[in-house]
């Protein structure tokens, strides 16, 4: 079963982190993309850009219609997600509890429940 981990944060986040913790941070985010991806449990993981960048896309008129995001005004946001390929819930719960930010704040774990065909 496939599931979706996202975790949360913002640009205040990430700008409370001293500038000399962000190496240790990323190389045991590295070390646990490394080691899930080598299980064949972690099929993609994906850092997303800040809030200011998101776009919102509707078509209007057969035509799109492009604003300034994210689509919920909200403190936090999705900052990065991860899709895995477990056997179980529980398995997904104990991969998303590896993670090295579980430790500062709360991933967010979806069951996968519709897949399109690969591209």
């Amino acid at each position: 079963m496939k599931y979706i981990a996202m975790i949360y944060g913002n640009q205040e986040k990430w700008d409370s982190f001293p500038a000399e913790a962000w190496p240790e941070a990323i190389a045991k985010q590295e070390a646990f993309n490394k080691k899930y991806r080598e299980s064949g449990e972690l099929l993609g993981a994906y850092g997303l850009a800040d809030a200011v960048n998101a776009k919102l896309v509707r078509r209007e008129d057969g035509a799109p219609a492009v604003t300034d995001g994210p689509y919920l005004e909200t403190k936090e946001y999705i900052a990065s997600f991860y899709l895995f390929d477990c056997e179980s819930q529980e398995r997904a719960q104990q991969i998303a509890a590896d993670m090295p930010f579980a430790s500062e704040s709360p991933v967010e774990l979806w069951p996968v429940l519709h897949e399109s065909a690969d591209v």
